[in-house]
């Protein structure tokens, strides 16, 4: 097996993700292949519950936000993200319309 040697910049910067509250819980913060807006609505609240009392959000939201993701994260949708001027790399639904 051949091993990578990522700079310690690089693997320090994401330590905080062993940290979130949110570890295991990856179908609450990404949305499933044709997911109804009433789904998504009582998934995002409860991603949203879950990011409130989480100790890294905010070091989460950054991430999602210089890194263009996708799904829930830091207490953020993407359409929250994609509000606040923070765009998707390649935007869908409704925000590739309105772009």
């Amino acid at each position: 097996m051949t091993t990578i040697d990522l700079p310690a910049a690089l693997i320090e910067a994401d330590d905080w993700m062993s940290e979130g509250a949110c570890k295991g819980l990856t179908h609450l913060f990404f949305p499933t292949a044709a997911e109804r807006p009433q789904s998504r609505e009582r998934r995002e609240s409860a991603a949203e519950a879950i990011c409130a009392g989480c100790s890294v959000r905010t070091d989460c939201m950054d991430f999602a936000r210089d890194h263009h993701e996708y799904g829930f994260w830091g207490g953020e949708s993407e359409d929250e993200r994609h509000a606040a001027g923070f765009r998707l790399i390649a935007p869908i639904g409704v925000r590739a319309r309105a772009s």
